[in-house]
């Protein structure tokens, strides 16, 4: 039998970057990986709308081999 050595739709995921944004209303930090950029997001504590333009990059961003 032949098992493959990762988990499928690893490819698509390979080159993702992660972003720290943190809430301009409570300071509540959330991460948001580079392919969800493109939809809206909220506070996990507030529920108040997170301000993408203000998200930091991680150091070291996730690569997967």
């Amino acid at each position: 039998m032949n098992t493959p050595m990762h988990c499928p739709g690893l490819q698509a995921h390979k080159s993702l970057s992660a972003f720290t944004c943190k809430c301009s209303n409570c300071g509540k930090e959330k991460e948001i990986f580079s392919d969800e950029l493109d939809r809206p997001h909220v506070c996990p504590r507030c529920n108040e709308p997170l301000d993408l333009t203000r998200c930091i990059a991680q150091a070291g961003s996730y690569t997967l081999k």
